[in-house]
């Protein structure tokens, strides 16, 4: 048994969760899900990140205390992960004073590359960051997710030193001591650590309050990397408690919009902490509509909670998960969401548990469970699915196990225990159906990650003393 440690990007709670959040979520629960089949003990993060003016301004507009209003929007995102069936084991707030209190702590390790400077430059009140001359010459001024022209600042800051760390940064990407996923991201992420600046790790009070203050200087709060990117530890007790149990994480799940501040700023956070670095960054891609990027403006953003009312979370687990590629985009249409749940799930799985149940009921079939269906030897026998399970290639492992799924059904079709019956070959007819149910349950156990509400219900029916077919339908169409 080994001790798995995984994250998810703890998201801003300045507005209601969407597709992305869904995705970190899901994809860490399937390989979190996988580690446990494997008996291993898993620590498992999720949170919320809490601190910033666009949240203040929030709860301003919404006439409600700024920590009522963090609390509330918490709570929501808390709702949000169940809904998804997800299981975590640990839930952080940047509001907790434990992790407020670890940050300040983890600012005075850090203070060997920290300095204090003036800034003059570009920031987007948007996104909350500031812009490089670059960056504002090639949007033309404009934010180009916020349509809002950029501010000109002239503040004093404290600064965190990206410089002292760069070339260790890049050797540990080079050879992988750090796995940035997918392969293409890492070349990404190498030529943004070449110009990478140093980067603003504060801002004064009269821009910003409500936030973690700076130890040792009222006139400023810290800024959001090392208020979010720290929760990774604080979470686990760093600087207060001995972390090595757990960390160095086995993988943390990120957007490929903020790979970049993973793969250089929380890095370089990590060397200077004297941290061994994660054993892997694994980016996912982002969720376009009928083609395009969401947009509330356009009007084609997908709420997830009426994707998984319409048909189920097994039906949104099923699509993003098998029909989203793990490391590109993906896209999303009513049509294809429809056409995945009626004709790939219900068809291929609910009316396979149903038909090979009913079978197995109405000609008096047992199956007894030994050993060789335990989820152990069942990944010893599919080591394909074991090594996409290890390399992050979930829409691929899925795939594998549903290939499973769609060669019982051909085999019915092809053995065709009916005819069997009707023949009067019990002998035959019951080692047939005992195959089937065999590998009914193989198939199940492989799906465990991806359909975990799902695969409980028909391991109820395949593994019972008296196998009966589901009084419902797994996945009813109407």
């Amino acid at each position: 048994m080994s001790k798995i440690y995984l994250t998810t990007a703890i998201p801003y709670v300045n507005g209601a969760p969407h597709i992305g959040h869904a995705m970190d979520y899901i994809i860490a629960d399937s390989y979190s899900r996988y580690h446990k089949l494997l008996g291993d003990d898993v620590r498992f993060q999720a949170g919320t990140d809490e601190h910033g003016n666009k949240i203040y301004r929030k709860a301003a507009e919404n006439n409600l205390p700024v920590q009522e209003y963090v609390d509330g929007n918490a709570q929501k995102f808390k709702d949000f992960i169940k809904k998804l069936d997800v299981e975590y084991t640990d839930f952080i707030r940047t509001t907790n004073e434990d992790h407020m209190r670890r940050c300040q702590k983890i600012w005075e390790k850090l203070s060997d590359h920290i300095y204090s400077s003036r800034y003059e430059g570009w920031y987007c009140a948007g996104c909350e960051g500031y812009v490089t001359q670059t960056e504002y010459d090639e949007n033309g001024g404009i934010c180009p997710d916020h349509q809002k022209s950029y501010e000109k600042l002239s503040e004093e800051n404290y600064y965190f030193r990206i410089s002292d760390f760069k070339d260790q940064i890049r050797e540990k990407i080079e050879n992988d001591e750090v796995k940035i996923l997918p392969e293409f991201r890492k070349r990404e992420m190498l030529k943004l650590l070449e110009d990478s600046p140093d980067v603003s790790f504060s801002r004064p009070t009269s821009q910003l309050t409500w936030g973690v203050p700076v130890p040792g200087d009222e006139s400023q709060v810290m800024y959001v990397w090392i208020d979010a990117l720290s929760n990774y530890i604080t979470v686990l007790g760093f600087p207060e408690e001995d972390i090595s149990e757990w960390w160095p994480a086995a993988v943390q799940f990120v957007g490929k919009d903020i790979l970049r501040f993973h793969s250089i700023i929380w890095l370089a956070m990590l060397i200077g902490l004297d941290l061994p670095l994660p054993k892997v960054i694994c980016s996912h891609g982002h969720i376009l509509a009928n083609g395009q990027k969401m947009s509330k403006s356009i009007g084609n953003v997908v709420d997830p909670n009426e994707a998984i009312e319409k048909y189920g979370i097994d039906a949104f687990r099923y699509y993003f998960l098998r029909h989203v590629d793990t490391f590109t985009d993906g896209d999303f249409t009513w049509e294809k969401y429809e056409s995945a749940y009626k004709t790939e799930l219900a068809n291929d799985l609910g009316n396979l548990v149903q038909r090979l149940a009913t079978m197995a009921h109405k000609n008096g079939v047992k199956y007894d469970i030994s050993d060789k269906d335990s989820a152990n030897e069942i990944l010893k026998d599919n080591p394909d699915y074991k090594v996409m399970m290890d390399n992050f290639e979930f829409s691929k492992a899925f795939d594998y196990a549903w290939e499973k799924v769609q060669n019982i059904n051909k085999r019915i079709d092809d053995e065709k225990p009916w005819m069997l019956a009707k023949a009067g070959e019990t002998e035959k007819l019951e080692d047939v159906l005992k195959s089937l149910v065999r590998d009914m349950i193989a198939a199940n156990t492989l799906l465990v990650p991806f359909l975990p509400s799902a695969t409980e219900k028909i391991k109820a029916v395949f593994e019972a003393e008296e196998i009966l077919p589901p009084s419902t339908p797994l996945f009813p169409k109407d």
